[in-house]
């Protein structure tokens, strides 16, 4: 009888604990292409809160985990600002969030994001994401990783995650833009051709 008990509660450990494994699991992968990206309020580095759902005329977002500090972050800084004069206009603007946690990094504070936003003429809202409570819900793990969203009846759907481009070294040595391919596919009604790729930078910093 003791027998039957112990293996029945060891039966219900196993279950609760594969229950917190599988969660902690989605958490870490967050989300993926197809998937509906659920909208925030983070502060901007004027002092104000942005949402996806307060730019309503885009046809989309080109979300952009970055921060001050990681030297692969400001490789691609240039190119960020490009991508947002490219495609806000053509309803793709640029969401730049910090996700790094500023007690770990005093080069990713608020104060030094407002700092290096006016030095880089940054065109775009960077957010700070307090709490590091959005990060997690993207999956996202490195400065910088992009989530590329169409903004659909259903909501704002996941179309493209991963790195900028293929060198984050040389600019000039390019030779696939996996950013504004998938962007110009979204705009001309195509699918993307690739949808997912390996994000290049340095690990965020929780």
């Amino acid at each position: 009888m003791k027998a039957i008990k112990f293996l029945g509660a060891f039966a219900i450990i196993g279950v609760l604990f594969a229950f917190t494994v599988s969660k902690s699991a989605d958490v870490v992968n967050g989300y993926k292409v197809g998937d509906v990206a659920t909208d925030f309020s983070l502060k901007n580095i004027d002092g104000k809160k942005v949402s996806l759902k307060d730019f309503k005329d885009a046809k989309g977002y080109i979300v952009v985990f970055t921060c001050n500090h990681c030297p692969y972050a400001k490789a691609y800084e240039d190119r960020i600002v490009a991508l947002d004069k490219k495609y806000k206009k053509q309803g793709y603007p640029v969401i730049a969030i910090n996700p790094n946690n500023p007690e770990k990094l005093k080069d990713d504070s608020f104060e030094n994001m407002q700092v290096r936003a006016k030095e880089k003429g940054f065109t775009f809202p960077y957010l700070l994401d307090e709490g590091q409570k959005i990060y997690p819900q993207y999956g996202a793990t490195k400065t910088p990783h992009v989530y590329v969203l169409q903004k659909t009846a259903k909501g704002n759907v996941v179309k493209y995650i991963g790195a900028i481009d293929d060198n984050y070294e040389d600019e000039a040595a390019v030779t696939k833009k996996y950013v504004e391919d998938a962007v110009n596919s979204l705009l001309k009604g195509k699918e993307v051709s690739v949808k997912e790729t390996k994000a290049i930078g340095c690990s965020i910093k929780a």
